[in-house]
């Protein structure tokens, strides 16, 4: 995926693999619950696309546990919407880029405030390694290795495509 030094990843085929891959990992009462912001574009389209039963996808945020709370504050993204009984409930996590893990465990905090989950699942569209915590995505639709001066995000375009943003991360 490399060409020239350059890392291209092309974002529609990643998530035409996501699809593939979340499908068998779905049960009839699994919900999809992305995590803000890429994930939650994820799963959203993964839900209409899966056509899944109503009110089995949600939004959850990392904002309110994350261990650097206090330099971010809160962030002025939409916060968790689970529109789904999380008590007993068969959770497959969605989210754009796995790296440190630090925000799936923010996230677990978050859902555990919710209720106690029969299960809990990840799947990613990007795996690019780096782990901080013991994590690992159930699904990712690919591993790309990057130094940590870059920082890869996903962004949706105005016609609801994804493309994939590196950008340099400020020196601290």
């Amino acid at each position: 995926m490399t060409q020239a030094g350059a890392l291209a990843l092309d974002a529609e085929a990643l998530y035409t693999d996501l699809l593939a891959g979340v499908r068998p990992l779905l049960l009839a009462d699994t919900h999809l619950a992305g995590i803000v912001s890429g994930g939650g574009w994820l799963a959203e389209r993964l839900h209409a696309d899966l056509r899944r039963p109503a009110g089995s996808v949600g939004a959850i945020s990392s904002s309110m546990h994350r261990d650097d709370f206090s330099k971010r504050g809160l962030a002025s993204s939409p916060q968790t919407q689970l529109p789904f009984d999380v008590n007993g409930a068969d959770i497959m996590l969605i989210d754009d880029v796995l790296y440190t893990g630090r925000t799936i465990r923010a996230v677990l905090n978050e859902l555990f405030d919710y209720g106690r989950p029969r299960r809990v699942r990840l799947a990613v569209l990007v795996d690019r390694g780096g782990r901080q915590l013991p994590v690992a995505a159930d699904f990712a639709a690919a591993r790309v290795s990057l130094p940590a001066t870059r920082a890869l995000a996903l962004a949706r375009r105005d016609d609801g495509r994804f493309v994939f943003r590196i950008d340099e991360v400020p020196a601290c």
